[in-house]
């Protein structure tokens, strides 16, 4: 459980200091945020909005009725898909060159009027108070591209400029111009209203006309244009195209649509009215020949003496017809019994003979289904008895009779056939003769009217088809019905100014975090107390703030956050000194990993805190390599090494008292010896703390940096306790490994660490009792960084 606990504690600390070392830094995340979002706001102030227009449109289809929609439930299965009006082929169509070309010409859409800007220049669309109409509009007209510039002086004049702002001329409005490469053209006034509707007055301006090859924009409309349907197997589509001015696109779509119908319309009527001239002229050349036709009839008629001969002929004819019909059938017959009797002959008694096929004009049907009964019965018995049973006997006696009957009954059917096909034969040939003997001219007459009636028919079928083209022509609808006229919402598609903005915040947020998570991430030095818990298992005995003065010694009315961060490092100290004997002094070593730490600094200012608290105390410098206790304090130059070299010195001619301090001495390092190393190491330095020992209450030591020399070591057990400095934002975290190993050989007696030079903007250091300063507000916007 109490780990459990101490997990969570130190999880909230480490997200509290992750969040102070971003939350000390709000100024440049205010600054990044508002120059993203002023960014943002210029940015959507000068680029180019583009809008969406929407139309939706139906395709008629000539597929309605029952048949389509009782077979629509197949349709997921492409069998029953209709190729009329194929809606897949209309959006071709729509996207085509040559109908976007159509829409471009018609409502001039190559030409560009541009309204200049002091930074951007926009489409000027409607809002566009000339308009330049050129008179020769021909196929070199629609691939030129130049621009010429109408610069408006007056509400009755303007200049026009060429491409390179060179000016031709002054004119007025309405004046025919002529050029020689863009032929006659004329510039007019428009009228252009404001959103209250009202008439604007026309200004000076300039306004740049662009004429573009429609080649070009042709390819870049068809890139502005999208046709979906709706759904898979809706008739409906919606066409979409996109531009910087709303009302340009959905002028665009309507007039493509107007375009579509009208074309599709014509395509329509150019059929038909073919159509119609082809069975006019048609008509006249048939209606010529019908009537020399019944003119032939007419003629052959009266030359002949001819009457009805056509329906004699008929009545001969239907004769002779029914008398082959009536042979046809007998010699059926007759070869339906030769069939029977052979197949009577060669059967045996057991065999079952067809029935239903022999002609019902005797009794031989039902003699063969007696047969075939007897021939059942007789198969029937024989399952369960022997041929030897007197049924089975007596069965094949009848069988057999019946057999004889019906060959006797075919033989006399197949003679009586042949008596009929003798007669039909002889009336045959009688009709024949008469109808041989039909007049020549009955033939003659009869290919005559054949011709009549061909003539008829054809004339009667071109003259319904021309009234029902006449119709088609009166009657021509579009093939697509406007559902939704084009229209565009108030916003722009792109850029979209939510989006801008969250960006632009999100921008103005990531800017600075990465920057300092970056330098963060990239700053190995020491910072903070959490990168001492993180590397340490030292105890800490707490943090120095940065100090403004960096040779300021604590006096008793200090109360700057460095003093009262002092005052507690000196209560700290007790704890662990707690142990000492309290009738000899308590000796405090201060070392560090490299110079430069503030080692000296936070000595000579420990000192003075525990001299103003009433005990004696004795500052010794022993970092007799690199004395700085001269930088802080007034100090004669013999003092620690002068003792230590000379055999008959007395040691208090060394130490001095620190004016304005009635309980501190200070014992000077002294002269820069040549053999520090053994100055240290003699056992007068054993003998001289245990003397001082007994003369004071404290003694504080500031030695030499541990990284660089061994003469902290050589003297570390005269420490009673050491107090290892490191400084922030100096140290490399990597060497924090010298004081931990130090503290895990305890080569170093009761070692503790202390953080010096912290920043307080970071939530460390002490600030009870300081004078707070005030500081003008505009001071405190400026003065900040990323890394301080």
């Amino acid at each position: 459980m109490n780990n459990i606990l101490a997990n969570n504690d130190e999880l909230s600390f480490n997200l509290k200091d992750k969040f102070l070392k971003f939350s000390k830094h709000w100024k440049w995340f205010l600054l990044s945020l508002l120059l993203c979002l002023i960014i943002a706001k210029f940015y959507l102030r000068y680029s180019k909005s583009i809008y969406k227009a929407t139309t939706t449109l139906l395709v008629k289809s000539d597929n309605s009725g029952s048949n389509l929609s009782e077979l629509s439930a197949f349709k997921d299965l492409d069998m029953f898909s209709s190729n009329d009006n194929n809606i897949e082929d209309e959006i071709e169509i729509l996207k085509s060159r040559s109908l976007v070309g159509k829409t471009i010409k018609e409502g001039e859409f190559n030409i560009y009027y541009i309204a200049e800007g002091r930074i951007k220049s926009s489409d000027a669309y409607n809002n566009n108070p000339i308009k330049v109409d050129f008179k020769e509009k021909n196929d070199t007209f629609y691939k030129r591209d130049t621009i010429i510039n109408v610069e408006i002086v007056s509400p009755v004049k303007f200049e026009l400029l060429n491409e390179k702002n060179v000016s031709l001329g002054f004119y007025k409005f309405g004046q025919t111009i002529t050029s020689e490469v863009l032929g006659d053209f004329m510039v007019s006034k428009r009228d252009v209203y404001d959103q209250y509707n009202r008439l604007q007055k026309i200004k000076p301006a300039r306004i740049s006309v662009s004429l573009n090859s429609i080649e070009i924009i042709t390819d870049v409309m068809i890139g502005k244009l999208s046709i979906a349907s709706l759904t898979k197997y809706s008739n409906i589509l919606q066409i979409t195209c996109v531009d910087e001015v709303s009302e340009k696109a959905e002028d665009f779509l309507d007039l493509l649509v107007a375009i579509y119908n009208r074309d599709a319309i014509a395509d329509k009527n150019m059929i038909s009215e073919k159509t119609a001239k082809f069975i006019n002229e048609r008509l006249e050349i048939i209606t010529g020949e019908l009537g020399s036709v019944e003119k032939q009839v007419e003629t052959y008629k009266k030359r002949n003496d001819i009457t009805d001969i056509v329906s004699e002929s008929e009545i001969y004819l239907k004769s002779e017809n029914e008398f082959k019909t009536n042979s046809l059938a007998v010699n059926t017959q007759s070869q339906v019994v030769d069939m029977m009797l052979n197949y009577m002959k060669k059967s045996k008694d057991s065999d079952i003979i067809p029935a239903n096929i022999v002609p019902d004009d005797n009794n031989s049907g039902s003699l063969i289904n007696e047969y075939n009964k007897l021939i059942i019965e007789k198969e029937r018995i024989l399952k369960s008895s022997t041929s030897e049973n007197p049924t089975v006997i007596r069965l094949s006696e009848q069988i057999r009779a019946y057999k004889s009957s019906i060959i006797e009954s075919l033989s006399k059917q197949k003679a009586s056939l042949s008596v009929k096909t003798k007669d039909i034969g002889d009336l045959s040939n009688a009709i024949g003769s008469r109808i041989s003997k039909i007049p020549l001219q009955e033939r003659e007459f009869r290919g005559i009217f054949r011709q009549q009636q061909i003539k008829e028919e054809l004339y009667l079928y071109l003259f319904k088809k021309r009234e029902e083209t006449a119709i088609t022509l009166a009657a021509s609808a579009p093939i697509s019905k406007v559902v939704d006229e084009a229209y565009s919402k108030k916003s722009p598609i792109s850029p979209k100014r939510e989006l801008i903005y969250m960006m632009a915040f999100a921008l103005g947020l990531l800017i600075p975090f990465s920057i300092i998570y970056l330098s963060n991430l990239l700053d190995t030095k020491v910072k903070d107390r959490h990168d001492i818990n993180t590397h340490l298992t030292i105890p800490f005995i707490g943090d120095v703030p940065h100090s403004e003065h960096n040779n300021e010694i604590m006096q008793s009315s200090s109360r700057t956050s460095t003093a009262e961060a002092i005052r507690i490092v000196r209560t700290n100290l007790e704890f662990i000194l707690n142990d000492i004997d309290d009738n000899k002094a308590k000796t405090i070593f201060l070392t560090s990993t490299l110079p430069k730490e503030g080692k000296t600094f936070i000595a000579v200012n420990l000192a003075a805190t525990i001299a103003i608290s009433g005990k004696k105390v004795l500052l010794i410098g022993m970092d007799i390599r690199n004395p700085k206790l001269d930088e802080y304090i007034k100090l004669p130059t013999r003092g620690l090494t002068n003792y230590l070299s000379s055999n008959d010195a007395n040691i208090k001619d060394f130490i001095v008292n620190q004016k304005g301090y009635e309980n501190f001495d200070i014992l000077p390092a002294g002269v820069i010896p040549p053999n520090p190393a053994e100055l240290l190491m003699s056992k007068k330095v054993e003998v001289l703390f245990n003397d001082l020992k007994t003369q004071y209450d404290y003694i504080v030591v500031d030695t030499a940096p541990v990284s660089l020399v061994t003469d902290t070591l050589l003297i570390s057990k005269n420490a009673d306790a050491f107090v290892y400095v490191v400084r922030s934002n100096y140290l490399e975290k990597e060497l924090l490994r010298i004081p931990e190993t130090l503290y895990l050989e305890k080569k170093l007696p009761n070692m503790s660490v202390l953080l010096n030079d912290t920043d307080t903007t970071n939530g460390y250091g002490y600030g009870y009792g300081q004078e707070i300063i005030k500081i003008p507000w505009y001071k405190k916007i400026f003065n900040f960084s990323f890394f301080g």
